[in-house]
């Protein structure tokens, strides 16, 4: 994130208080009256400690002055701002800073985000803010400053002037009066969200104070250009250059470009300083001359390659004075294209010239309450591209997201589709139509665009930018923005043989001049590429579907679909950690006429949003395919069952058609920003479902699959890179623990950014086929046996079901897991090695041991100790085996454990899954959760054929003085297994 010299975040010591119950004035509160500091044990009323950056019903909620909203039904035990009216929830901020000035210095306090608008009082001096949730303020406050450099500040912060009412009937942002505001629309309520009492009033965004010299720079706008097949790159920079002081500045300004070589090495790789005069009391625009790059590092999406960053710092110093102000920047050199592509009518996207098949997801926001943070922000980004995910829509119901939000994504190589704050339901829809005109201040949204712009362009995530969501924004709006965010030239699109479709030159401006110039502007979610490209409503569908549905070829007409969803059931942990007792019934299943079955669920997952696993008279019931559900537990599990199968047949059944139907879907919605119950791969106590690991299974960049209409086994090559000599081995598991069907598919060669069938399946079609059964796919190199990609099925019979899962859950398998614990701080990094070492009868000339265990190379294990495992088949084997892998393991270590879970049956071992939880609580007590989150898994909810080993890595972080333990679930291990 860019950063103001000498900058300090206000972000603790902050009291707060509703108006209407101080007695002074913001002047008073910040000379003769200022509220008495919070003492160690409660606040004295009406003043408390405030959540800073955060919101009034935040702020609320930590001094438990009302209930979690997101717990059951507390929400509805909170007074809606609709019935308290707006002063209720109308609050005073306060707090204390120190900062003194030295002579030709300057302040400036900064607020990235106030909702709705604010009175400023500091020292005495009232300033008023204007009116938009998506606007920067940036106040100097030189003269203010007191000489002690012991300062007051207060805020009065009012809420949206349209804070709408809630229908009985709730709806898509309820009576939609909050679109008359810039500012967010979910908060009215949505039939994936409850509403939020307080419209999320408060100053939401990063407050600071920085100081300068008599020279500011304000905006400075970073682009990247490039020539000879991308080995040639060129950096244009423009900043505006504020002289604030009574005489003329004479000064020069240098940039410099740095990258890291290893760890906190870094290497100049320009330093460029150029002389300049700025007239007093003034403002300048100055562009750099471009820097030259030769061969630079790109930066490349997930899945495509490295995010290579340079480090950009601009530096203005002054004559007498010496250095004024500093600005620094994460930048990657990248080129964004996209157009509409002919063969498939989607939008295509382009990536330093490699086509992106893209794969995503429907964003909200971290936190409904506005409880944003760095560390949050850094695993929602990471939960993201462990999925193997390459977007994220920003929702325009939502956030303009933060700056944080998208360092995170340039990290991580996440693509950002950033739209504006209109929502069809909210702007121009519904019965009665609503706000048929957008805002009622088009010029504040167009500020509120435009400053969005300036803040977030810099970064390479940032793909482009949407009008808003299912509709576009009033005539006015749109024309305005098409302009002020028209492309340069040279990023207008190319056709196939890299020929733009007008000559670059001469151009009229340097592409730094731009307000951002490099990123198309696309008018709404509906157009130009996107489902049908004319506005008709033709995203989704949300519900539950059979999974061979996603590989039909009338499933879904469109070339791009940026919002196709299904169900989204949590843990059952999760249900009790948020939930009272009563919310622990699942739902009733009613038997109709047509022979499908209605799920009815109590009050409180209804209030939640629940969504359910059938879809009467087109999609039986998912769950009850693997017979009834007993309680919460069995529900759950069943659920993730169904979550995994679900996710990923919806992205297998997509990139099945990669280029010859579809150019992307986005998935709705990755996550909920409060305890929903529908549509995300984790909950909001940052839990991950089994449907997670079913998309990082679908979307790896090279995928072995089963295409579920066909029969045909397909590989999935995304990459730019051909795949020579490898192979695939097929093999099926009954419930007995043999293999009735084998098969190797050998020396083939796959194309770049390709789909290739490879062949039919034909076990289905063989004699006596069993009803139920387990399919395990892998792509490996016939050279050395590494696997490339490994896919693992369950599957039934054409008018068949899972229940004959449910007896299997008495199987004993066994089970020897090898685990490695590292402590770096309070993170933990526990190497796992998970084998079934039940042993199956069948031929012995068959390579499937030695390709089975090629996984567990990966940058971990030697091939010779995979082969002294599987070669083995005695205990004196056994224990050589691990005693290679132990002397394999890096870093410090903390010692070698071996866990054993006994067991006399063959089979597979099926549905595993880990938790982490505190050692110290036992069990589950009511409010009482024992599992330690977040946690980053390399892969769970796997599944072991007899023999079978894989490595999984875990990663966390644990409060000082708590010790972690680790337990091992799966179908048929009931027991909680304590493996660490």
């Amino acid at each position: 994130m860019a950063e103001q010299h000498r900058k300090m975040s206000l972000d603790s010591g902050w009291l707060a208080a509703r108006s209407t119950e101080v007695e002074f004035s913001g002047t008073q509160l910040t000379t003769t009256h200022p509220p008495p500091p919070p003492p160690t044990t409660s606040p004295i009323p009406p003043w408390m400690n405030a959540l800073v950056p955060g919101t009034v019903l935040g702020t609320l909620v930590k001094n438990k002055v009302i209930p979690d909203p997101f717990y059951g039904l507390q929400n509805e035990s909170i007074i809606d701002i609709a019935v308290s009216g707006r002063e209720h929830y109308t609050f005073w901020f306060f707090t204390t800073f120190h900062c003194s000035l030295l002579e030709n210095q300057y302040c400036d306090l900064n607020f990235r985000g106030i909702n709705y608008y604010a009175d400023v009082y500091l020292n005495g001096h009232e300033i008023s803010l204007d009116k938009g949730m998506f606007r920067r303020h940036s106040l100097e406050v030189t003269d203010i400053i007191h000489p002690d450099g012991h300062n007051l500040l207060a805020v009065l912060v009012h809420p949206p002037n349209h804070p709408g009412t809630i229908p009985l009937e709730g709806g898509q942002g309820g009576d939609h009066e909050i679109g008359k505001d810039v500012t967010t629309q979910y908060v009215e309520g949505w039939d994936w969200m409850a509403p939020i009492r307080d419209r999320n009033t408060g100053i939401w965004d990063e407050v600071s104070i920085s100081v300068t010299g008599p020279v500011k720079i304000i905006d400075p706008h970073l682009v990247s250009s490039f020539s000879d097949d991308y080995k040639r790159a060129y950096l244009h920079t423009t900043i505006e250059l504020e002289n604030r002081s009574l005489s003329t500045a004479e000064c020069s300004v240098s940039i410099q470009v740095t990258t890291e070589v290893e760890d906190d090495i870094c290497l100049v790789e320009h330093l460029q300083t150029q002389s300049l005069s700025i007239p007093s009391k003034s403002r300048v625009q100055y562009t750099f001359p471009e820097l030259f790059f030769s061969k630079p590092n790109l930066w490349w999406p997930n899945g495509m390659g490295k995010q290579s960053l340079y480090n950009v710092v601009i530096v203005i110093d002054v004559i007498g004075f010496g250095e004024s102000d500093l600005w620094s920047h994460h930048f990657g050199f990248r080129k964004i294209e996209t157009y509409i592509d002919d063969a498939t009518g989607g939008r295509l996207f382009k990536v330093n010239g490699e086509r992106i098949f893209i794969r995503g997801g429907n964003w909200i926001l971290s936190d409904g309450l506005l409880r944003l943070s760095k560390k949050r922000y850094n695993t929602d980004i990471k939960f993201h591209a462990d999925m193997n995910f390459n977007m994220i829509r920003c929702w325009g119901g939502g956030l303009a997201e933060r700056p944080e939000f998208y360092q995170c994504c340039d990290n991580y190589g996440l693509l950002v589709w950033q739209e504006f704050w209109i929502t069809g339901d909210v702007d121009g829809r519904g019965v009665p139509v609503s706000n048929p005109k957008g805002p009622q201040d088009h010029d504040l949204f167009l500020f509120c665009a435009r400053d969005t712009v300036k803040l977030l362009r810099n970064h390479p995530s940032l793909a482009l930018w949407v009008g808003g969501n299912e509709q576009i924004p009033p005539d006015d709006i749109n024309a305005a923005l098409k302009i002020d965010l028209r492309l340069h030239p040279y990023f207008e699109h190319a056709d196939e043989n890299g020929k733009p479709i007008r000559e670059l030159s001469p151009m009229s401006k340097d592409p730094s001049q731009y307000l951002d110039g490099t990123r198309v502007y696309i008018q709404g979610s509906l157009w130009e590429g996107f489902a049908d490209g004319k506005g008709n409503f033709t995203d989704g569908p949300y519900e539950i579907q059979n999974p061979e549905s996603f590989f039909r070829d009338d499933f879904y007409k469109y070339g791009f679909n940026p919002e196709v969803g299904s169900v989204g059931m949590p843990v059952a942990s999760t249900i009790r950690a948020t939930m009272p007792v009563e919310g622990w019934q699942i739902p009733l299943f009613k038997k109709l006429p047509n022979g499908y079955v209605e799920e009815v669920p109590n009050p409180i997952w209804e209030y939640h949003k629940y969504i359910p696993y059938s879809k009467p008279a087109k999609v039986h019931d998912q769950i009850q395919l693997y017979g009834d559900a007993k309680d919460l537990d069995d529900f759950c599990l069943k659920a993730q069952l169904v979550n995994y199968i679900q996710y990923r047949a919806l992205l297998e059944g997509w990139t099945s058609r990669m280029w010859t139907k579809y150019t992307g879907l986005l998935i709705w919605k990755t996550q909920n920003p409060w305890t929903g119950l529908r549509g995300q791969f984790y909950d909001h106590l940052l839990d991950q479902t089994a449907g997670f690991y079913g998309c990082r299974c679908a979307a790896e960049p090279i995928h072995v699959q089963l295409n579920l209409a066909t029969y045909f086994i397909e590989v999935v090559n995304t990459t730019s890179e051909e795949l020579s000599n490898v192979a695939i081995e097929v093999s099926v598991w009954d419930l007995e623990g043999t293999c009735p069907y084998y098969s190797v598919h050998e020396n083939l060669s796959l194309l770049p950014k390709k789909v290739e069938p490879i062949a039919e399946m034909k076990y289905p079609k063989s004699e006596n086929p069993k009803p139920a059964y387990f399919l395990l796919l892998k792509l490996y190199n016939m050279s050395d046996y590494r696997i490339i990609s490994r896919n693992f099925y369950w599957l039934h019979l054409s008018g068949e079901d899972y229940k004959l899962l449910e007896p299997y859950r008495k199987k004993n398998i066994p089970l020897m897991i090898t685990s490695k614990v590292s402590v770096q701080g309070s993170t933990y990094i526990i190497q796992m090695l998970v084998k079934n070492t039940s042993k199956s009868q069948y031929r012995k000339d068959l390579p499937y041991e030695h390709s089975s265990s090629a996984r567990l190379m990966d940058g971990l294990y030697g091939t010779d100790s995979v082969e002294a495992a599987h070669n083995g088949t005695d205990k004196e084997h056994e224990l050589s085996w691990f005693n290679r892998i132990h002397r394999s393991f890096f870093g410090k270590s903390d010692g070698l454990k071996v866990s054993e879970i006994k067991g006399y049956d063959v089979g597979v071992a099926f549905f595993l899954h880990f938790s982490v939880h505190d050692a110290s609580k036992i069990g589950y007590k009511e409010g009482k959760d024992t599992r330690i989150l977040p946690v980053h898994y390399s892969d769970n909810y796997f599944s072991l054929v007899p023999g079978e080993a894989l490595s999984v890595n875990i990663s966390f972080e644990v409060p000082l003085g708590v010790n972690p333990r680790v337990t091992l679930h799966g179908w048929n291990y009931n027991a909680e297994h304590n493996i660490l």
